[in-house]
């Protein structure tokens, strides 16, 4: 039976822990390296519904992309995750900005194979905390359509298109909150970029360039790295079950 310390181990090696940014907190926030682990749930982030799945499924370790424990800790109350996971006896490891940027299993890779795109690489020319990644559609796309891919693929609810001037081929993609890295797409010669999150000024200066822009949701576009993690993870230690979270949602719901 494989311990905390074991997949540890085959994450670092895959997306190290020492790559994360500045500002992250990645890393075993919760728990004991050496703990054996009875089953693993993969997540986006580590909520009340989580622990109670994870408690159900006699899973003893969470991982998640989103750390539990962020900012330092002034005060635990009986319903912050932190308490519940320790209480309840369940580790956490959470692998932000490290796993965004490996080009091995990371976040981005997994929207980049989820979307079809091939010729699938980061972009590396705007330093380390550009966690951009590029690819191509098999076939050229009309923006409209190539926003509707995007749902259908992303199973999303709904998702703001800002078109351009002409045919998607070259797609640049950022999970989650990417908006900043629009002009970075367009001066590569992109011909669209998907985000999760886009702030007002960063779309009027996206629009000046004739950049095809895809809006899908900060959950959406990072959800799904835990099928893909699950799966590079039970290749490298089979003698454990690792399940993806069914207990978790969008914050938002479409009206």
């Amino acid at each position: 039976m494989a311990r905390i310390c074991d997949i540890y181990d085959i994450i670092n090696s895959a997306a190290p822990f020492d790559s994360q940014m500045a500002f992250d907190n990645s890393g075993l926030l919760v728990g004991d390296r050496a703990t054996e682990v009875t089953r693993a749930l993969i997540c986006l982030d580590i909520t009340r519904e989580v622990i109670d799945e994870a408690g159900a499924m006699n899973a003893n370790l969470i991982i998640s992309h989103h750390p539990v424990i962020f900012d330092p800790i002034k005060s635990l109350s009986s319903q912050d995750p932190a308490y519940l996971l320790a209480r309840n006896g369940i580790a956490a490891l959470c692998c932000h900005t490290n796993l965004d940027i490996s080009p091995v299993c990371g976040v981005n890779v997994a929207l980049a194979n989820r979307l079809g795109l091939r010729n699938i690489r980061p972009e590396e020319a705007f330093g380390e905390d550009c966690v951009l990644y590029s690819g191509e559609l098999s076939e050229p796309m009309e923006p409209e359509e190539f926003a509707l891919h995007v749902k259908g693929r992303l199973s999303a609810g709904a998702l703001k298109l800002l078109p351009g001037d002409g045919m998607v081929k070259r797609v640049f993609l950022c999970s989650g909150a990417g908006g900043e890295f629009a002009p970075y797409a367009a001066m590569r010669g992109g011909d669209a970029y998907l985000t999760g999150e886009m702030k007002h000024h960063e779309a009027l200066e996206a629009r000046k360039t004739g950049l095809t822009c895809v809006v899908a949701g900060h959950y959406e576009t990072e959800r799904v790295f835990a099928e893909y993690l699950a799966a590079y993870l039970k290749k490298r230690a089979p003698d454990t079950g690792f399940l993806v979270s069914r207990a978790e949602s969008a914050p938002f719901t479409t009206v």
